[in-house]
C-alpha cells in the first residue's frame, strides 16, 4: 500500500506539471471537437490526431493522446444523443434512449447523464487501473516467449469474437492483418520480404499510413454517401441539470455499469464495447421500467456510459503492464509508444516510472477537464453539429494528408494512406470491419518475434507452447471462447446484439 501511495504520487508531481496539463486540456478539447463530429469515432480521432504527437516528448505524448481517447468518446456520446449517429460501436448503446430524451426535450439531461455516468466511472477504474497494475506487471515478468505468443494468440481470437458482423469475415481481417505485418525486413535474415523492391517498404507497411487510410479516409468517404438530412435536436437541449429523481434512478445504474466496465474492459478484443452492451442488458432485466427502454429510459444512458468509459479506462492494464493491446485505439498507442522508444509492457513500470504512473494520474485529471469543458460548451458543441458536412470533410481530408505526410516527410505515405483508404472504403461496404486488422498488423510481428523465441529456446519444439502451464492455460481460453462463441444460444444472441447495433 505504501509503494502504491509513492507511486501515485510521482504521479501527480508528474502530470500536474505546467506541460503536462497543458498538453491534457488540449487533448480532451481536440478529442470532443473531433468525436462531436458525426461518423467519426475514437479510432477514427486518434488516427488523424496521432501524428501532431510525434514532436512531442513521450510523457506529454501519451498524456495527450489519453486525453485525445476520453475525449472523443465523449464526443461520440453527444452525437449519440443530438444526432442518434454514435461515433462509435459503443455509443450505439447510448443512442437507444438518449437520443429518445433529446426528442421529448431532454436533450440536456441527457448530454448530463452521460457525462457525470462517464466520469464517476473513469475516476472509479482509473483507481481500478493503478491498483491493478502492480500484481499484473508482476505477473507479466513470468511471462517468456512461449507465453506471450499464446497471449496474444487470445488476443487475436477476442477481437474476433468481438467484431461486428460475420465471424469468417473477421477472421480474414485478422489474417490480412497478419499477412501486412510481415512486409519488411526479416528481423534475422535481415533479408526484404514483401517489399517487390519498393524501398520505402524495407521498414514495414506505417502503421499511421494505414490506420489514417483505413478509419481516417475511409470513414469520411462513407460519410460523405449517407443522407446529410437527419433529425437533430439542436435547438431544444433544454436544462443541463438533473433533477432528484433522475440522480436517484441515474446513480446506482452508473455503479453498475462502473463495476461491469471495470472487469470487463481489461479483456482483449473491444471490452469496453462488450460493457456497454452488458450493461444496457441488466439494466433492461432488473429495471422495474423496463417497458421504458429504447423510448427514453435514464438507465439506458447512465449504465453503458459508464460501462463504456470504465472499459476504455481498464483496457490500458493490458497495454501498460503486458504490452498487449486489447482494442484498435491500444493499437495506436502501442504505435505512438514505439515510434517514441517506449516497448510496451511491465519493463515500462520500471524504467519509465513517470510515464506509467504520470498517466494513470491524468486520467483523472482528464475525467475532470471532460465535465468542466464539456457540459458549459454544449452549445458550442451544438452549433458544430449544424455545420454541413461537405464543409468539414474537404477541410478533415487535407489534414490527414499533412498529419500522414509530416510523419516521414514522405509523399508515398500519403498515397499509401489514399490507396488504404480505397480498400476501407471497400471493406466498409461489405460489410467488414477493419478494426480486427489493424490489431493483426501490431500484433502479428510481436507474435512472429516470440515463437521464434520460443521455438529457439526448445530447440524447434512446437509442444513448447502447451507444455508450459501459463501457455497452455491461455490456448486452452482461446479454444474455449471459441467454443462459447460457436454454441447456436450464444451465436444467436451475438448475431442479434449485432442486427440492434445496425439498426440504431
Amino acid at each position: 500500500m505504501e509503494t502504491l501511495l509513492q507511486n501515485l504520487a510521482l504521479g501527480f508531481e508528474t502530470a500536474l506539471s505546467l506541460q503536462n496539463l497543458a498538453y491534457a486540456f488540449i487533448g480532451c478539447l481536440l478529442g470532443t471537437l473531433i468525436g462531436v463530429l458525426p461518423g467519426l469515432g475514437p479510432a477514427t480521432t486518434i488516427a488523424m490526431l496521432l501524428p501532431i504527437t510525434y514532436a512531442l516528448p513521450p510523457v506529454p505524448a501519451l498524456i495527450m493522446l489519453a486525453g485525445i481517447y476520453y475525449g472523443s468518446q465523449y464526443g461520440g456520446s453527444t452525437t449519440a444523443i443530438l444526432v442518434n449517429l454514435p461515433g462509435e460501436t459503443s455509443s450505439v448503446v447510448t443512442a437507444l434512449d438518449g437520443y429518445q430524451m433529446a426528442r421529448k426535450g431532454r436533450a440536456g439531461v441527457a448530454l448530463a447523464t452521460a457525462g457525470i455516468s462517464s466520469f464517476l466511472a473513469g475516476c472509479v477504474a482509473t483507481l481500478a487501473l493503478a491498483a491493478f497494475a502492480m500484481p499484473m506487471a508482476e505477473l507479466a515478468f513470468k511471462f517468456g516467449p512461449a507465453e506471450y505468443f499464446s497471449l496474444m494468440v487470445l488476443g487475436l481470437v477476442g477481437a474476433v469474437v468481438l467484431a461486428s458482423g460475420s465471424l469468417i469475415k473477421a477472421i480474414g481481417m485478422i489474417l490480412l492483418g497478419l499477412l501486412l505485418g510481415l512486409v519488411g525486413t526479416d528481423v534475422n535474415s535481415g533479408v526484404a520480404r514483401y517489399s517487390f523492391d519498393v524501398p520505402e517498404l524495407t521498414d514495414g507497411i506505417n502503421l499511421v499510413a494505414i490506420a489514417m487510410g483505413i478509419f481516417g479516409f475511409a470513414e469520411i468517404i462513407n460519410n460523405v454517401e449517407q443522407a446529410e438530412h437527419r433529425e437533430t435536436f439542436t435547438e431544444r437541449v433544454g436544462s443541463l441539470f438533473p433533477n432528484r429523481e433522475d440522480f436517484r434512478r441515474m446513480l446506482p445504474a452508473a455503479a453498475r455499469g462502473t463495476a461491469l466496465g471495470t472487469v470487463l474492459g481489461i479483456l482483449p478484443g473491444g471490452g469496453s464495447i462488450l460493457s456497454a452492451f452488458a450493461s444496457y442488458t441488466l439494466e433492461k432485466k432488473i429495471s422495474r421500467r423496463s417497458e421504458e427502454f429504447g423510448k427514453g429510459a435514464i438507465e439506458g444512458v447512465a449504465g453503458p456510459e459508464a460501462a463504456n468509459n470504465a472499459g476504455a479506462q481498464t483496457s490500458f492494464v493490458p497495454l501498460l503492464t503486458l504490452g498487449l493491446p486489447s482494442n484498435v485505439v491500444m493499437a495506436l498507442m502501442v504505435g505512438a509508444m514505439t515510434i517514441h522508444n517506449i516497448q510496451p509492457g511491465p519493463q515500462v513500470m520500471t524504467s519509465n516510472p513517470d510515464l506509467f504512473w504520470g498517466l494513470i494520474v491524468s486520467m483523472w485529471i482528464g475525467n475532470a477537464m471532460l465535465i468542466v469543458l464539456n457540459l458549459p460548451l454544449v452549445g458550442l458543441w451544438v452549433k458544430l453539429l449544424k455545420v454541413p458536412y461537405r464543409y468539414l470533410y474537404p477541410a478533415i481530408l487535407v489534414f490527414c494528408g499533412i498529419g500522414v505526410y509530416s510523419i516521414n516527410n514522405n509523399v508515398f505515405d500519403v498515397f499509401m494512406a489514399a490507396g488504404f483508404g480505397l480498400v476501407g472504403y471497400v471493406f466498409v461496404r461489405c460489410g467488414m470491419e477493419p478494426a480486427p486488422l489493424l490489431l493483426g498488423l501490431v500484433l502479428g510481428p510481436m507474435m512472429e518475434e516470440n515463437l521464434r523465441r520460443a521455438l529457439l529456446l526448445s530447440r524447434g519444439d512446437f509442444s513448447t507452447l502447451v507444455t508450459r502451464p501459463l501457455s497452455a492455460s491461455l490456448l486452452a481460453a482461446t479454444v474455449v471462447m471459441l467454443l462459447i462463441v460457436l454454441l447456436p444460444a450464444v451465436k444467436k444472441s451475438r448475431e442479434e446484439a449485432f442486427q440492434e447495433e445496425a439498426q440504431a
